[in-house]
């Protein structure tokens, strides 16, 4: 008689008793065995909203040669965030010998109070300009100091880097231009600032209602998150779901109507190169919608795949903890109290992760009946699309907003949270605590955000940007920060207190210079939460450990299609703008 074989997945969903089809289990437990961010959805990359990210990424092995056969210090330099040196002015930063020696995480930190603070903007026009005359394609200047990751006191007190697109500046070209740079500062009565060109690139990244999102009622909220209304909603235009960016803030268009619209970058609600003319303004409902969806190509994959990966990793416990439990053997009249103990654990938690897999699997279903469709998850469309400029004002700044009109069916208005930023998830509650508020004097002021949502209200005003009352892990006075972003989700970081020099809008054909405030992340010894942003994180609201309003995430720079800094528009500047446009706006109201 021939023996009948039940496939491995078969036999766990009848031992397990799972509410699901073998098959789907088996997807389930390949998900969870994948590292990175594999998805069984598509094969495809997936575009964020940066013409950038269609240029191919340059590896280290191809670029080595070229670059330490001239500078040895090429990886060595900026170690850790992946961005080659070109060349670096001043004394050599200190490094590992031996060619088996290991790099020196190198972090980027702010600058504040320093004496070049009132001739700094005068003095960054004068290299621009210098650089301009020189020919250098330069696409970003930051003045920054540096440390070894986790380390309170930067080793380099002040450098000023200067990001070149891959392979468009020589060597010897780069010392020429560094020298006219020392020249410059030595005149202004800087000599010791050193001068660092670095290969980067700038990035710029019947339906079913939102689900609600109360993570105290929520027992999954992680996976529930993004296909919420909480901020930070990863979105795409209909039209290009692979151009993916976030939402900013709620605002109420007039007190008068229930008209409510979300903030978000320009190039996210219109992105090039699609739009020519990214201006537009639904002036009548009669007129052509322009289509925003929750969730894009990538966001949508990301997400269904996080659901797959929590069914697949509960199922692996559930296997480990039955062996186990088979261990202990049966209760025996009399045992250790300890083994009985350990057995009521482990059968707690094996029952815990059941309900976990039947939560997330009905998730699942929800998710892939209502929203697999692009269409099944349009939100609103575009009402304004302001045109995109830089250098706007006395200030400098880059003009790069957008509202898109949100459908009120779409929202459970009972249950909107408003303008409240999920601050765990993938982070925890004791990170936010240590991380914005280390020091035990702020303990005694500091309330801990109620179910990890922090109200985002008020404004961080211009004058706090240099002078920050803020401490941070080092006992150093800084502008601490936070965010909720489609890509990196909740991270922490520091903002710059000296404005940095960038071109960000080529696919725009807009080549003059702008003024950005820079965004370093927060690094620790673990380097856990060294980088800020990441490409389709663009448009996200960046708040202070308070909540106060900070700015709106437009962009970063980096090596290749990584983001290593990341730029914001103040919004101290940006709410004018906003207020010209649409006079009777205002935040959405807080929620309790």
């Amino acid at each position: 008689m021939d023996t009948i074989v039940i496939p491995p997945t078969e036999s766990l969903v009848v031992t397990l008793n799972l509410n699901m089809e073998p098959d789907f289990l088996e997807a389930c437990l390949d998900v969870s065995k994948q590292p990175g961010n594999y998805s069984p959805i598509s094969s495809t990359d997936t575009l964020v909203s940066t013409a950038a990210s269609f240029l191919n990424v340059v590896t280290s092995s191809e670029v080595i040669p070229r670059l330490a056969d001239k500078y040895a210090n090429a990886y060595t330099d900026f170690y850790g965030s992946k961005t080659p040196c070109i060349y670096k002015t001043g004394p050599e930063w200190h490094k590992r010998r031996g060619n088996q020696a290991q790099g020196i995480y190198r972090a980027a930190r702010p600058i504040y109070n320093h004496p070049i603070r009132p001739f700094w903007l005068s003095i960054g026009w004068s290299i621009v300009a210098k650089l301009d005359s020189l020919k250098v394609d330069w696409n970003a200047i930051n003045p920054l100091a540096y440390a070894d990751a986790g380390e309170a006191n930067p080793f380099c007190p002040f450098v000023i880097t200067i990001g070149v697109e891959p392979y468009s500046l020589l060597y010897d070209d780069a010392v020429a231009a560094g020298d006219a740079v020392l020249s410059i500062l030595k005149d202004a009565g800087f000599p010791d600032i050193q001068v660092a060109f670095i290969e980067s690139r700038l990035h710029r990244s019947a339906r079913p209602k939102l689900l609600s999102f109360d993570p105290p009622l929520d027992p999954d909220p992680e996976l529930r998150k993004d296909f919420s209304h909480a901020l930070g909603l990863p979105i795409a235009p209909l039209k290009s779901p692979y151009f993916e960016g976030t939402g900013a803030l709620y605002f109420r268009l007039n007190k008068d109507n229930d008209r409510v619209a979300l903030l978000t970058c320009a190039h996210v609600a219109r992105p090039p190169p699609l739009f020519q003319d990214p201006t537009m303004t639904r002036k009548k409902t009669s007129m052509a919608r322009e289509d925003i969806i929750a969730l894009g190509t990538g966001a949508f994959e990301k997400a269904v795949t996080a659901i797959m990966k929590e069914i697949g990793d509960q199922v692996t416990f559930i296997e480990g903890w039955t062996k186990s439990l088979k261990k202990l053997g049966d209760e025996v009249k009399g045992e250790d109290p300890f083994r009985t103990d350990q057995r009521n654990e482990i059968k707690n938690l094996i029952e815990m992760a059941r309900k976990k897999i039947d939560r997330a699997n009905k998730l699942h279903g929800g998710v892939t009946k209502y929203r697999t469709t692009a269409e099944q998850r349009v939100i609103g469309s575009v009402l304004h699309c302001e045109e995109i400029e830089v250098a706007v004002g006395a200030h400098q700044f880059t003009k790069d907003w957008s509202f898109i009109e949100i459908d009120r069916e779409m929202i459970d208005w009972e249950s909107f949270n408003g303008n409240k930023i999920y601050v765990e998830g993938n982070q925890t509650a004791a990170d936010f605590a240590n991380l914005m508020f280390p020091r035990a004097t702020d303990r005694k002021k500091f309330n801990l955000p109620e179910n990890g949502l922090l109200q985002a209200f008020g404004v961080v005003p211009e004058s706090e940007f240099n002078k920050p009352q803020d401490l941070d892990i080092h006992n150093m006075k800084a502008l601490l920060c936070t965010k909720h972003g489609r890509s990196t989700r909740t991270t922490f970081g520091r903002v710059n207190g000296l404005e940095s020099f960038t071109r960000h809008y080529k696919e725009y054909d807009i080549h003059k210079v702008s003024i950005e405030i820079a965004v370093l992340g927060y690094d620790t010894s673990n380097l856990k939460y060294a980088k800020f942003s990441d490409p389709g994180d663009s448009g996200a609201i960046v708040v202070g450990r308070d909540g106060r309003i900070i700015g709106i995430l437009t962009g970063g720079g980096g090596p290749t299609d990584e983001t290593d800094i990341t730029y914001l528009t103040p919004y101290w500047w940006l709410e004018k703008l906003i207020k010209e446009k649409f006079p009777g706006c205002f935040l959405y109201p807080r929620v309790e």
